[in-house]
């Protein structure tokens, strides 16, 4: 039915908006501190540059949740039932949400290291291993859409 291929549809426009809005925050949040540790100490650019790029998985992740319901569990046909629609609805709700905040807050969490790294701070390593965990939540709910397609697919 058109009205539930149209649901689904929505989820996966929800799942890679959110997911790709966190990521673009999240970077900038840390590009913007790297800038600033720039005026202070130019020579760590290349720690600047893996902690600023790191929250940019989150939106690897939307894309991720689409391409399994799309090619691994192939829901996303016109013959999709009600409920597998508000599955992958749900599913990209959730892994839209997380994957915006995730990638939010690891920007930040980066944007400090590198702040702290401008200031002559050996912190990078640290900064790297904290800056995991907001990811793991992405990768959680990247597992939860796999579950959820495995549990509707066709």
């Amino acid at each position: 039915m058109e009205v539930n291929l149209l649901l689904a549809y929505v989820g996966i426009a929800i799942m890679l908006a959110l997911s790709g809005i966190g990521s673009a925050y999240g970077v900038t949040i840390a590009g913007s501190a790297a800038i600033g540790a720039l005026k202070k100490n130019s020579n760590a650019f290349g720690n600047y540059v893996v902690l600023a790029a790191l929250p940019g998985t989150q939106g690897l992740y939307g894309f991720a949740g689409y391409f399994m319901f799309q090619q691994i569990f192939g829901v996303l046909t016109p013959e999709i039932s009600a409920f597998q629609a508000a599955a992958v609805l749900g599913g990209g709700l959730a892994l839209g949400l997380v994957g915006l905040f995730s990638a939010i807050r690891q920007g930040t969490v980066c944007a400090n290291g590198i702040a702290a790294i401008g200031q002559g701070h050996n912190v990078f390593t640290n900064t790297l291993i904290l800056a995991v965990f907001p990811e793991l939540y992405a990768i959680v709910a990247l597992a939860v859409v796999f579950l959820i397609g495995g549990a509707v697919a066709a």
